[in-house]
């Protein structure tokens, strides 16, 4: 299915104050609770049902699931024990070890937390079987409502719990996150930076161990103190080291969260240390300062107290800073803020937000080696107003994200690899095209192209204008994106392909009979013999007519013209509005095909008969027609086929359809200004009918 642009231009970036309400009934939270209340019944969702469609859509369960409520689990269910924390959380049997990872690492921030989890819910009075979760998705707040049937079997839930079995606040956070992507299964395999993005609005930063900056420790420390999240894991080189354990205890392949950082006195020494959790809730570190080690001994009670040390099996555990940078080989850290980690300050962040698509055939153009369609991505112009504090440079982060590639998991879809590129703008307000990215170098892009959700990073350049350009690696996929743009100074953002309006030349006026040329004097010849005495063609004339002089043009390859696009020309040039055309409206619009037939052999290079319909823009461009990114998506989906190539055919209904929606436009809004509301675009979109 195609996806197509939705919301083109920079939007203000939402503050997370009322989420979306998003259950298909239009009712919120509170109504739907309230109207059980008054029924007497627990709520049952029929949005997610307690079914397999919401467990899997790959596989049928090992064993029989059964459904149940808390209250049918064990006699006192409680959505809190003593405060929501990260020993809360135990993973069941789904390999959402990245989403526990985030969530353990979410109880650390309390507000945070009040916000992904509203308080005031409770199994006590008011108690409906109803509870909701909050979740940023591409740049606003939604409010998922979910009953709290839980998978189970044997009278145990199936997934993640608690450790204490009478506490289900992580079990129903699990659930509405898993109605949130469409299934359980759909979170199977991920990164804790995304549940972390999607549980704050945060921006996200990756460092390398092996390639951190010297003052790594304190960037950690700094960025715990400042509430951020905080995961981290160890690469595998293959599939079959996924989960495989370390000889010190570690889980390749598997996400933990940092969830502290802290220095102890050991023999007179200053030692940097680190507290790591596996979302198994058992599974440790064996290695020095683990939790029966040696050194412990060495350590005071009172400071052991102070660092919450203790010998349990809880998946927790404490670890020597050189050996964390040793052993793991990547820390994800999601900012509230993009501050950068190295500096002391707290700035106020402009940000805006621009919604687009890739679109197979029209704006799917693939990175720069893919120099023919490369320059048919969205551009996104990029306005640098002044430099930072006493600085001649601008600092901006920008984050590209892919949406929705997890729901979209069960049609087969993949994350994509993704990335951006930004050039200097050349001043021209229009979509750069190929000719500008064969000659001109990026100033500056993202430091890979790779297949994460979102792929981010930090740049300083000159007060200026650039050009932003997001796209996947390969040419022709299909997705939807959100652009963040994040600068310490105020940044002005514009789609360069958004809503532009169309200036058409008049239509040229007939030449006098007595002075035609030899070409309209044969025109004039046929057109007299199938007209007959009117003088005026039908759509089926003017088929014949347009055939068999074409058809004799040996520049020109193609097949027959069909009677809708004459149709279409009738509607174009019928100035007596009789469904049919005379020989002076069919000359005027014979000097406009001739203009067309010259346009489309430019982009027909081979003289196959058909031309990209990545070099639509352009050729449309030149026949007067600068169409915004959404309806040239629509425009490539109408007329464009399976190996995105038009014909001339094509190419000519698409002409004659678009000039006659601008006229109809001009000719309305030149009459009745103060009623026209539509911009040219919309109006075409509505009248082509595509």
């Amino acid at each position: 299915m195609p996806y197509l642009h939705r919301a083109p231009g920079p939007q203000a970036h939402p503050v997370p104050k009322d989420a979306r309400t998003t259950h298909s009934s239009g009712q919120s939270f509170e109504q739907l609770r309230q109207e059980c209340l008054q029924k007497g019944t627990l709520f049952e969702d029929a949005d997610f049902p307690a079914n397999n469609s919401s467990l899997f859509y790959s596989e049928r369960p090992q064993v029989p699931f059964v459904w149940k409520r808390p209250g049918e689990i064990v006699k006192n269910p409680e959505f809190i024990l003593g405060g929501a924390t990260r020993t809360d959380i135990c993973q069941g049997e789904l390999g959402d070890c990245w989403l526990l990872a985030a969530i353990a690492s979410l109880t650390l921030n309390q507000k945070a937390l009040a916000r992904v989890m509203p308080p005031d819910q409770t199994f006590g009075p008011g108690y409906a079987g109803i509870f909701h979760f909050q979740f940023w998705q591409h740049s606003e707040w939604l409010d998922v409502v979910i009953d709290d049937r839980l998978p189970t079997f044997r009278d145990r839930l199936v997934f993640l719990h608690s450790a204490d079995h009478n506490e289900f606040w992580s079990a129903l956070l699990e659930k509405a996150y898993a109605k949130l992507n469409g299934s359980y299964e759909a979170l199977k395999g991920g990164s804790a930076i995304e549940a972390m993005e999607d549980f704050t609005g945060g921006v996200a930063e990756t460092f390398l161990t092996k390639e951190a900056p010297e003052n790594f420790y304190e960037i950690l420390e700094k960025a715990l103190s400042r509430g951020s999240l905080l995961g981290c894991s160890i690469d595998t080189r293959n599939a079959a080291e996924s989960e495989a354990r370390t000889p010190f205890g570690l889980i390749k392949g598997h996400a933990y969260t940092v969830t502290g950082i802290d220095q102890v006195n050991f023999r007179g020494q200053k030692i940097e240390l680190i507290r790591v959790r596996n979302p198994w809730g058992q599974v440790e570190w064996n290695g020095s300062w683990s939790d029966s080690s040696p050194e412990w001994p060495s350590v005071g009670p009172a400071e052991q107290k102070r660092l919450c040390h203790a010998a349990l099996d809880d998946g927790e555990f404490w670890m020597a800073f050189k050996d964390f940078k040793a052993h793991f080989d990547k820390v994800e850290i999601c900012n509230l803020t993009p501050d950068a980690l190295e500096e002391d300050a707290v700035h106020k962040w402009e940000v805006t937000v621009h919604q687009g698509s890739w679109v197979r055939g029209s704006t799917a153009g693939g990175c720069r080696n893919f120099l023919d369609t490369f320059w048919t991505n969205p551009q996104i112009k990029l306005s640098l107003t002044e430099g930072d504090e006493g600085q001649e440079e601008c600092t901006f982060l920008v984050a590209l994200m892919q949406k929705d590639r997890r729901k979209l998991k069960r049609f087969g879809a993949d994350v994509l690899t993704i990335g951006y590129a930004i050039y200097q703008c050349p001043g021209k307000d229009q979509h750069l095209d190929k000719d500008f990215f064969r000659y001109h170098a990026s100033q500056a892009r993202s430091k890979t192209f790779i297949n994460l959700r979102e792929v981010s990073d930090r740049f300083k350049l000159p007060p200026g204008e650039y050009i932003v350009i997001p796209s996947t690696f390969e040419p022709h996929q299909e997705a939807d994106f959100c652009l963040r743009i994040f600068s310490e100074k105020k940044a002005i953002t514009r789609d360069l392909d958004g809503h532009v309006d169309i200036d058409l030349p008049e239509p040229p006026k007939p030449t006098p009979p007595g002075q035609e040329t030899e070409e309209e004097q044969q025109f004039r010849a046929l057109f007299e013999r199938v007209a007959g005495e009117d003088m005026e063609v039908t759509a089926e004339e003017l088929e014949y007519i347009l055939n068999a002089v074409l058809q004799k043009k040996k520049n020109i390859k193609f097949k027959k013209l069909s009677l809708i696009s004459c149709k279409n020309i009738i509607s174009l040039m019928d100035t007596s509005c009789n469904g049919k055309l005379e020989f002076e409206e069919f000359k005027v619009f014979w000097d406009r095909l001739k203009q067309w037939i010259n346009l489309f052999l430019q982009f027909d290079a081979d003289r196959s008969g058909t031309m990209s319909s990545y070099e639509l823009r352009t050729a449309l461009r030149a026949a007067g027609f600068q169409l915004s990114s959404r309806l040239l998506q629509l425009v490539v989906l109408r007329y464009a086929d399976e190996e995105l190539q038009l014909g001339f055919d094509d190419f000519l209904n698409c002409l004659v359809r678009l000039e006659n929606a601008s006229r109809v436009f001009q000719a309305i809004s030149a009459g009745n200004k103060e009623f026209i509301h539509l911009n040219i675009n919309e109006f075409i979109n509505l009248t082509m009918n595509i």
